[in-house]
């Protein structure tokens, strides 16, 4: 009898550990999908500076969206929490597409190799944030149903763990296309 109960007590605490590490390796994997993110929207921003340089002298007329572009750069240096960096990637997001919008009215820009290759490394960066924001969400999300699920829930409770943020969209307008409007 007194096996049997230690067979029992045994395999829960065997149970309790295999949960507490797979809760543990989810939350790694979320964070570190985040860290992925934070690498792509830092090369993005790397990649900045030399944009704003190619079209400046092409786009006089088109100052605060640069200026926009630069202070959103420079915010997002600052920027504490996944929540704000999230917001700041946002606004970015939506002034670039801006500025490439506009640069289809600059044929000289247009057929810059400069802004020719920026365009295409912006693009190719845009891809793997779209994709590591892609994973990122997967990687929240089984480390948040684990968390949620029983019996993983107990031990996550006991353990203090708590669920994290999914990336997401919250400003409608980074939804629509840019509207370019020169009827000034």
């Amino acid at each position: 009898m007194w096996i049997a109960i230690l067979v029992i007590v045994v395999l829960i605490i065997l149970w309790i550990i295999a949960a507490y590490n797979s809760l543990v390796r989810k939350k790694l994997k979320a964070e570190n999908s985040w860290s992925q993110i934070d690498v792509q929207l830092q090369r993005r921003f790397d990649l900045i500076p030399n944009l704003i340089n190619t079209v400046k002298g092409y786009m006089q007329y088109e100052e605060d969206v640069l200026t926009k572009v630069t202070e959103l750069r420079t915010a997002w240096a600052g920027a504490k929490t996944n929540g704000e960096k999230i917001e700041l990637d946002n606004e970015l997001s939506g002034a670039l597409k801006t500025i490439m919008a506009v640069s289809e009215n600059y044929p000289d820009l247009k057929a810059s190799e400069q802004f020719t290759q920026l365009q295409e490394e912006l693009r190719n960066t845009e891809n793997k944030i779209s994709y590591s924001r892609q994973f990122y969400n997967d990687s929240v999300t089984m480390y948040n149903t684990a968390l949620m699920a029983f019996p993983t829930n107990i031990i996550g409770n006991i353990f203090g763990f708590k669920p994290q943020t999914l990336y997401v969209v919250e400003d409608n307008e980074a939804r629509k296309n840019v509207k370019v409007d020169f009827g000034k």
